[in-house]
């Protein structure tokens, strides 16, 4: 059972390689895509690592842009080019933790081909906050001076938008795990449909709806699990989870979910959820 790990990262390089030699398995495969704007020099030790690649096609990445959806399709790209028969694809960010050891994921995963692991609420009925992503033009993935004032005037002027195909738009998280026929759908949907893609250009922060509405308005609907398999904390409210701190370890553990974000520089907490795993193996030796 087969797992291509696709990361999108930034910095931190030893926090990655962390991340990296807790997931590496005969059956796993790393690809990275690290920012164009990022020096990749402080990165390239990580090739050493078993099974390890970079995106070739790396995407300058801004918050909240377009950017990081063609980051992620890149990738998916890249690893339905390898020609490896992968089981899932699963997206994580360099700031991104396993909660359990390595093996327990590829066993979980083993009795669950075909299906894909996405946090999918409807945005019309249950996450109403992200109404105003689809129906105002949003210019996040332009630079230009003056361009919020410009997004005001056309929101003003222009009418609602409304969603390309008559799709339901869905979404959350924008982490998941799911089957590489899901991922090679993904990529050759947007090929196809170039509207789907100039309209979700103008949606802020569209990597937390785009895949997840593609697989929903596709014959993969029923092959989807409402769970991304991940602990995130949003109590805080804001447009980002909280970081994962010492404070946090029992509903870590606790959760029951395979991975967990986002940590930062606090290595404590990370210590614990190794030594926790350890124990855990040693009892069950």
């Amino acid at each position: 059972m087969k797992i291509a790990h696709l990361i999108l990262c930034h910095a931190n390089p030893a926090q990655l390689q962390r991340l990296i030699g807790h997931l590496v398995h005969p059956d796993a495969s790393f690809y990275i895509h690290l920012d164009l704007k990022a020096d990749i020099a402080p990165f390239l030790s990580l090739k050493e690592l078993p099974n390890v690649h970079f995106v070739q096609k790396r995407e300058k990445v801004y918050w909240g842009g377009y950017s990081i959806v063609q980051a992620t399709i890149n990738g998916f790209a890249e690893i339905a080019a390898s020609g490896i028969a992968y089981d899932f694809v699963n997206l994580l960010s360099g700031q991104d933790y396993p909660l359990v050891p390595v093996a327990d994921i590829h066993k979980f995963l083993e009795g669950k081909k075909g299906m894909a692991f996405m946090h999918t609420l409807s945005v019309q009925n249950e996450w109403h906050e992200a109404i105003p992503r689809v129906t105002r033009y949003h210019l996040a993935n332009m630079n230009f001076a003056g361009k919020y004032r410009a997004e005001q005037i056309i929101n003003k002027i222009l009418p609602k938008r409304n969603m390309p195909n008559g799709m339901e738009a869905v979404g959350r998280s924008q982490w998941f795990t799911i089957p590489l026929e899901c991922a090679a759908y993904i990529v050759q949907f947007l090929a196809d449909n170039k509207n789907v893609e100039r309209f979700f250009k103008l949606t802020w922060a569209p990597d937390e709806i785009i895949f997840q509405t593609i697989l929903h308005n596709s014959h993969f609907k029923a092959s989807m699990v409402n769970d991304n398999l991940r602990y995130i904390d949003w109590s805080a409210g804001g447009a980002s989870p909280k970081l994962l701190t010492m404070d946090d370890k029992d509903k870590l553990m606790s959760s029951g979910k395979l991975f967990a974000r986002k940590f930062g520089a606090d290595s404590a907490i990370l210590d614990y959820i190794d030594d926790t795993i350890a124990k855990k193996q040693n009892a069950n030796a």
